[in-house]
């Protein structure tokens, strides 16, 4: 990195502002995600699809929705307990991440991590268009980025398909990228 404003371009950072006491557990964010990224689009609903998530304490009136972050290779070492009214909670519970020591976040059929992608192709996430509480807000922000960070995501893109080629092996990748090209230019 040089430092120059030439290594620098703008980037639209979209992100999900969650109001925890505007929620009430209703799960229509779980339900549309879930339909959203059926396959095809709203042919099914199964909420372990769902890349946002509601944590429910029902007799307490909490619930904490949570959307899926990043993929991590390794657990981490953060074991915090939280404790909101007097009930004790798990640091993980919180965590947006997809990780070897958990569930939460992962594809039911095939294992692979979630990632949320905004409703890819919408206007805005289905998950804020449906909350008729106002307890998702779409805000974007202008940021400046380096190639650096471009870079990282290129990583991030080979570490999820090496974690592919390592549960399916490189043959069946390789078909499986072949038909959607193939699929893709029959669209």
């Amino acid at each position: 990195m040089t430092g120059n404003k030439t290594d620098k371009k703008k980037k639209t950072i979209k992100t999900i502002r969650i109001n925890v006491d505007k929620c009430n557990g209703c799960r229509a964010c779980e339900v549309i995600c879930s339909a959203f990224h059926a396959a095809p689009k709203y042919s099914s609903n199964n909420p372990a699809r769902s890349r946002i998530r509601i944590i429910r304490e029902p007799l307490r009136d909490l619930y904490v929705p949570v959307y899926a972050g990043e993929y991590t290779v390794a657990e981490c070492a953060g074991r915090d307990k939280y404790t909101i009214d007097g009930k004790e909670y798990d640091e993980c519970a919180f965590c947006r991440a997809s990780c070897p020591s958990r569930d939460e976040f992962k594809e039911p059929d095939s294992g692979l991590p979630l990632k949320c992608d905004m409703c890819e192709g919408e206007e805005e996430p289905l998950c804020v268009k449906w909350c008729m509480h106002d307890a998702l807000i779409l805000e974007e922000r202008e940021e400046e980025v380096d190639e650096a960070e471009e870079q990282e995501e290129q990583e991030e893109m080979e570490i999820g398909l090496e974690a592919l080629t390592d549960k399916y092996g490189i043959e069946k990748i390789m078909d499986i990228v072949a038909r959607m090209s193939e699929k893709d230019q029959n669209v």
